[in-house]
Order: structure tokens, then C-alpha cells, then sequence
């Protein structure tokens, strides 16, 4: 059984890119029957993890954004 998805990866929840990334790797060190299956695994897996970067970066973003916010919102002293 191959970890190889056709799920398009920017589609792909971070949960979903992140479990699929860990099959790929699993895949990979058991070792692939052919160059062209260990290749494509590579390239599914860099783009797996690029994914779950992308929204681990706008996780990132949105919390920034969030405290932000917050920090905004406060009044210092308690003064109006």
C-alpha cells in the first residue's frame, strides 16, 4: 500500500496534510520498490510539509493579530 494521496495538498487541512506527511516518511525509510515511487513520495512530502507550514504560519498570524487586538483594547491605569 502506498502513502501517495491524489488529494490536491493546498485542499488539505493541517491535520490531514500532517497525518498524510507521517506516511510518506513511514513509507520512505521502509524503502520504496522503485526511484520513481521513493521520488514522488519526496515530492508529495515536501509539498505536505510546506502545507502544514502554511498554516502553521497563519495559525501564527491570527494570534498575532488576536493579541494584538487585545493589547489594543486595554487601558492602562484602568482610566477611561
Amino acid at each position: 500500500m502506498s502513502a501517495l494521496n491524489d488529494t490536491p495538498v493546498d485542499t488539505l487541512s493541517f491535520e490531514a496534510a500532517r497525518d498524510e506527511l507521517v506516511k510518506v516518511v513511514a513509507e520512505l525509510e521502509q524503502g520504496s520498490p522503485t526511484l520513481e515511487h521513493s521520488l514522488a513520495l519526496w515530492e508529495r512530502g515536501e509539498a505536505l510539509a510546506a502545507r502544514c507550514e502554511e498554516w502553521l504560519l497563519g495559525a501564527k498570524r491570527r494570534l498575532d493579530a488576536a493579541r494584538a487586538a487585545a493589547s489594543d483594547t486595554e487601558t492602562p491605569g484602568g482610566q477611561s
